[in-house]
């Protein structure tokens, strides 16, 4: 596990992000809420008090990051960074879901076993 820096500082909410904050670097921290590996793209729905965002690690990614995704499972914590960019495929159903995270930094602060179901509002 890693451990959370003094440079690890939350400057936004997953929720409270939008398409206007397009091409912003950004830090965000909370709990994994599902992750999907789509062998050389990996996304990760982000939770935290105020809703979901999605991550995206792709093959432009760094190699260590996109390793580090890999390892990651639900209702892990974690701290991304990254920038804001519109997403090609828009999701209506979240509020969030016109942007994702180009994340160029990720950090698991605390792993989680697999719970016997899902943890949902």
């Amino acid at each position: 596990m890693a451990r959370l820096e003094k440079t690890d500082k939350r400057t936004h909410y997953c929720g409270e992000l939008r398409l206007s904050d397009a091409g912003k670097a950004v830090c965000l921290m909370g709990w994994v809420q599902r992750a999907r590996d789509l062998g050389g793209l990996i996304f990760i729905d982000l939770r935290d008090r105020t809703g979901l965002v999605q991550l995206a690690f792709d093959d432009t990614t760094d190699r260590a990051v996109f390793d580090e995704a890999f390892k990651t499972r639900s209702e892990y914590v974690v701290v991304a960074k990254g920038t804001v960019r519109a997403r090609s495929s828009v999701n209506k159903q979240i509020p969030t879901g016109e942007i994702e995270i180009a994340v160029t930094e990720y950090k698991i602060l605390s792993a989680a076993e697999t719970t016997p179901f899902e943890i949902n509002d």
